[in-house]
C-alpha cells in the first residue's frame, strides 16, 4: 500500500524534529562554558541499614548511587584534586581510596581511627589526622599511601583542608596554615571556631576568604526536650577571615557543611536532607535523596571542576 500524502508529511515532520532535536543537543555539548552537573558525595544510611555509606548525587539532583559498601561506616569523603576519585574514612578500619563509581576500592592506612584525608592540589599528597594521647595529630602520606610520616612541629590540630593557599588546620579556635613538610606554623587568620564543637567540623573556601563550622547556639525559649534544662542546640555559621569579621549564623540546627569549587555556595545536610546554600542571598535549594538518609557526622564533598 502506498503511503498517503497525511504519512508522508507525518514522516517528515518527525524525522525533521528529531534531526533538530539532535543538532540542539550536539550544540549544548559544543557551546562555550557548558559544564556536566557536578558530583555532591554524602554519608547516608541506606533504607533499611544504620550502617553509613557514601552515595552521589547530581547537583542538580536526580538518581542516587551508593558508592561504597560494607559492615563498617563510611563517613568524611573528599575529593581528589582531579576530582575522580574519593578519599574517606572508614571507621575502625582506616583511610581508603575509591573511583566516584565505587570501583577500585583501596586502603591506603591501616589505623582504625584516622580521619579526614585530604588531597594536595597537585594530587601527589595526603594529609590525615590521627590521635595520640588523646589529640590529634596532622600527618602525611603519598597518594598511594606510601611514607605516611607525622608532621613534629604541626600544633593539635582537627579536620585539615588544603587549598592553594596552602596546608590549613583549625586549632585551639584559630585557622592557620603550616608548612607541609614540617607543620611549622606560617600563619594565623584570627578565625574564631566554636572551640568545643566547631574544630571537627571546619571547612574553608576555595580562596581561603570564608569558613563555615558548626557552633552552638542559644536554645529556644521553653525547650525542656532533655528534661531538668534545655537541650544543646547547634547551628552552621560562616565568617569572613579576610575583613576579621566576627561569625554570622547561616542555618539553625544546620550540619557540617562543604564549599562549591567557585566558593559561592555551600552544600550541607539540614532539614533531613541534602541542601545547597546560595551564600549571596540566602536561597537553598534541597535535594531529594531517596531511599539514603543524609546523616550529619561528617561534611559532604563537593567534585571540583
Amino acid at each position: 500500500m502506498k503511503p498517503t500524502p497525511i504519512h508522508r508529511r507525518s514522516t517528515q515532520r518527525a524525522s525533521i524534529i528529531a534531526i533538530a532535536a539532535a543538532i540542539a543537543a550536539v550544540v549544548v555539548a559544543a557551546a562555550p562554558g557548558a559544564t556536566k552537573p557536578q558530583w555532591i558525595v554524602f554519608s547516608a544510611a541506606p533504607k533499611g541499614s544504620t550502617t553509613t555509606q557514601l552515595f552521589r548525587i547530581r547537583t542538580t539532583g536526580g538518581v542516587v548511587d551508593q558508592i561504597t559498601k560494607g559492615a563498617l561506616p563510611a563517613i568524611a569523603p573528599s575529593f581528589s584534586s582531579d576530582g575522580k576519585t574519593i578519599l574517606f574514612t572508614r571507621l575502625g578500619s582506616g583511610i581508603f581510596r575509591v573511583n566516584l563509581d565505587g570501583t577500585g576500592l583501596r586502603r591506603l592506612t591501616s589505623n582504625g581511627r584516622d580521619s579526614y584525608p585530604t588531597s594536595s592540589p597537585d594530587g601527589r599528597q595526603i594529609a590525615f589526622v590521627r590521635p595520640f594521647k588523646g589529640n590529634w595529630r596532622v600527618h602525611m602520606m603519598s597518594s598511594t599511601g606510601a611514607g605516611e610520616r607525622v608532621l613534629p612541629q604541626a600544633p593539635l590540630a582537627s579536620r585539615p583542608s588544603w587549598t592553594r593557599q596552602g596546608l590549613l588546620i583549625p586549632s585551639e579556635g584559630d585557622l592557620v596554615r603550616i608548612n607541609d613538610a614540617t607543620g611549622k606554623i606560617e600563619k594565623y587568620y584570627g578565625a574564631e571556631i566554636d572551640p568545643v564543637w566547631g574544630l571537627n567540623q571546619t571547612a574553608v573556601s576555595p580562596d581561603t576568604s570564608t569558613i563555615a563550622f558548626i557552633g552552638s547556639r542559644k536554645p529556644d525559649p521553653g525547650d525542656m526536650e532533655c528534661g531538668e534544662g534545655p537541650c544543646q542546640r547547634f547551628a552552621l555559621y560562616t565568617q569572613d577571615i579576610r575583613g576579621k569579621k566576627s561569625p554570622r549564623q547561616l542555618v539553625r540546627d544546620g550540619g557540617p557543611a562543604t564549599f562549591s569549587p567557585d566558593g559561592k555556595r555551600l552544600a550541607l545536610v539540614a532539614r533531613n536532607g541534602l541542601v545547597l546554600w546560595s551564600l549571596a542571598d540566602g536561597t537553598s535549594k534541597t535535594i531529594a535523596t531517596g531511599n539514603a538518609y543524609p546523616t550529619v557526622a561528617a561534611p559532604p564533598a563537593w567534585q571540583p571542576r
